[in-house]
């Protein structure tokens, strides 16, 4: 959100957030290879981000049933 926003690179929190983001979707990167940078910085942080709310909303359930 932060880069399609285009917040100021060389604040701290923004740095941090990107090396977070860029930890978290480590895994993610570069699935998706097209011209359009916005759009690659979408998906390339948004399908970790997606499945990662899934994946937390599950375990909450879980935990909320027991």
């Amino acid at each position: 959100m932060l880069y399609l926003l285009d917040a100021n690179q060389g604040n701290a929190f923004v740095e941090f957030v990107h090396g977070s983001a860029d930890w978290l979707s480590g895994w993610a990167q570069d699935i998706f290879t097209m011209d359009t940078e916005g759009l690659r910085v979408l998906l390339n942080y948004g399908l970790p981000a997606v499945l990662y709310l899934l994946l937390g909303h599950g375990i909450a359930a879980r935990l909320n049933r027991a």
